[in-house]
């Protein structure tokens, strides 16, 4: 199985699966507390259009190293630029879904767009979800974020299964199968404790900064039923922010919408690639 080497005191592996071929690299991140199988609707759809396909599993989740620290932006952001430097990916096409749009966010922000030919915010977190002084419009206070990551805490079981419900509800009637929902719970599994409960604490970064500097074509995909990262704090500021973005809301899209409205997401990514 292939892995990319992340260096430090303690090497870190870091799984990722890349379907090869000569088109352009398209990096699919994924979203809390999946890993790379949440994009396994997407793949093929790219693979068959002639794009190269590349998955990656965010450390502590699915098949990575569990490592004991490194769940904030900064450490997330320089994992994927390790993978973008070590397979040497250029005029690549970025995806992160929900909190993966945080290291989109964060690596633009702080690496720049030279192996970068645009950017997709997929029912994402950016640019601010927590409410502060200076972002009244976020969608959530400090003490909601840490009062979800207590949840996790003490019934990770429990926890997991309600968040995937609201995950993929929109806003109240589940718009997956019951196999696809255990097949999620599943996927789930796969997260370490600590990865689960830090990274929900990292939902809380102040992205605005790191977005301001997008200058590459932007795609912001949002559902507007979505109960996790509702859509008006973030898809809806996001599209504002950057100059030219383009802007689809899936109509009773809940957050999964990769999963949920497959055809629908990826006739419009597949639309966005093809006019880069």
């Amino acid at each position: 199985m292939p892995y990319v080497t992340i260096p430090g005191d303690t090497d870190l592996q870091l799984y990722y699966e890349d379907s090869g071929g000569d088109g352009r690299p398209v990096v699919l991140i994924h979203g809390w507390p999946l890993s790379g199988e949440a994009w396994a609707a997407q793949v093929p759809a790219l693979v068959d259009a002639g794009y190269r396909a590349i998955t990656y599993d965010r450390r502590g989740f699915g098949r990575s190293d569990k490592a004991p620290d490194g769940y904030e932006y900064d450490t997330l952001a320089s994992d994927l630029n390790e993978l973008m430097t070590q397979l040497d990916l250029t005029d690549a096409v970025i995806v992160g879904f929900s909190m993966g749009g945080g290291e989109v966010a964060r690596y633009i922000g702080t690496y720049g767009e030279s192996r970068v030919a645009g950017a997709v915010l997929a029912a994402a977190i950016t640019p601010a979800l927590c409410i502060t002084d200076d972002n009244p419009d976020g969608g959530m206070p400090m003490e909601g974020f840490a009062g979800l990551r207590d949840e996790c805490r003490g019934d990770r079981q429990g926890f997991l299964e309600k968040f995937m419900t609201w995950f993929f509800s929109n806003p109240s009637e589940l718009t997956i199968t019951e196999d696809q929902f255990r097949d999620v719970i599943r996927i789930t599994g796969q997260g370490a404790d600590k990865a689960l409960q830090d990274t929900i604490i990292a939902w809380a970064t102040d992205f605005r900064d790191d977005v301001a500097k997008f200058t590459v074509p932007t795609l912001v995909i949002h559902g507007d039923s979505d109960n996790n990262v509702p859509f008006p704090p973030s898809g809806k500021r996001s599209a504002e922010m950057i100059p030219g973005a383009r802007l689809h809301v899936v109509a009773g899209g809940p957050h999964g919408i990769n999963t949920s409205h497959a055809d629908e997401f990826n006739r419009v990514l597949l639309e966005f690639l093809g006019s880069l």
